[in-house]
């Protein structure tokens, strides 16, 4: 395993110093996100809930398109278009904590990274230090189209918003649904899980989808305890030359700020909620 390890290494640096510094590509990727809706005591019918599941699972299944250069990327969504009656769902609403959510720029030489997200139709423009994983290279290899793909696992720390503390609905008595005082709901749920991701030396820099980088080649896949991100077309060094734009628009805040919003913006929801709102007009304000 050891010398399969120092043959990718080694592809990886005498790939990448025959590439030119004016290297340049695009990836395409289909993004799935499992939903896992806890509804609390409200009163929905089955077949209301199955229709919100099933919107929320269209909701979740996203394209985005990575540009890149050796030092460089930017990972935009996709817009599909609106269909008649509905939402395009992207900006709208709540985006989890460290989400990519809206257009993210990374930076590798620098080690920073823009990310311009919407809450609530206020645009936020985060700017922070990337998060370096501790990435281990295994020797498990798997074709991605017609790429040889090398697995690496690492473990990280998420916050996800907790869907019960969202839809749980206290009774005009203060109790909930048992007739028992209510137990604090946390917004959040902060968790350690494995990230399994897979890369390919044959296209030698350190770039990925979403917020992941660092290893050894282009991430072609990766996957959390809900999340798949899978690369289904690349393109390099194409005739139009690509233009990287850092993100400009927006509040400047760091991340720790923008998560700080987002619970509390979270909190106002939920408050929402109970009190038979519904997050309307009496939603969240800034």
């Amino acid at each position: 395993m050891k010398s399969k390890m120092l043959t990718v290494l080694f592809m990886f640096f005498t790939m990448y110093s025959g590439f030119s510094q004016d290297f340049q590509g695009k990836a395409t990727y289909e993004s799935k996100t499992q939903v896992n809706m806890d509804f609390g005591n409200r009163q929905i019918p089955e077949d209301r809930k199955k229709e919100i599941m099933e919107r929320m699972k269209k909701a979740n299944e996203k394209t985005y398109e990575l540009v890149f250069n050796a030092k460089e990327s930017l990972y935009e969504e996709d817009e599909k278009l609106e269909q008649p009656g509905g939402n395009s769902g992207r900006g709208r609403g709540f985006r989890a904590m460290g989400s990519a959510g809206g257009d993210l720029y990374k930076n590798i030489e620098d080690g920073r990274y823009l990310i311009k997200n919407e809450l609530f139709g206020k645009i936020f423009l985060i700017e922070d230090d990337l998060e370096k994983l501790d990435w281990k290279l295994e020797s498990d290899t798997k074709q991605i189209g017609k790429y040889t793909a090398y697995k690496a696992v690492a473990v990280k720390t998420v916050k996800r918003p907790n869907m019960q503390a969202l839809f749980r609905r206290r009774n005009t008595d203060g109790k909930d649904g048992e007739g028992t005082k209510e137990k604090k709901v946390e917004e959040f749920i902060e968790k350690e899980v494995e990230i399994v991701a897979w890369y390919t030396p044959e296209i030698p820099i350190n770039q990925g989808p979403a917020d992941y980088w660092g290893l050894p080649g282009l991430i072609l896949a990766v996957s959390d305890d809900v999340t798949t991100i899978v690369c289904s077309k690349i393109t390099l060094n194409p005739k139009e030359k690509i233009e990287i734009k850092a993100p400009k628009k927006g509040k400047k805040v760091t991340q720790a700020e923008y998560d700080e919003i987002s619970r509390e913006k979270m909190k106002e929801m939920r408050e929402n909620f109970r009190g038979g709102r519904g997050g309307g007009r009496g939603g969240a304000r800034f």
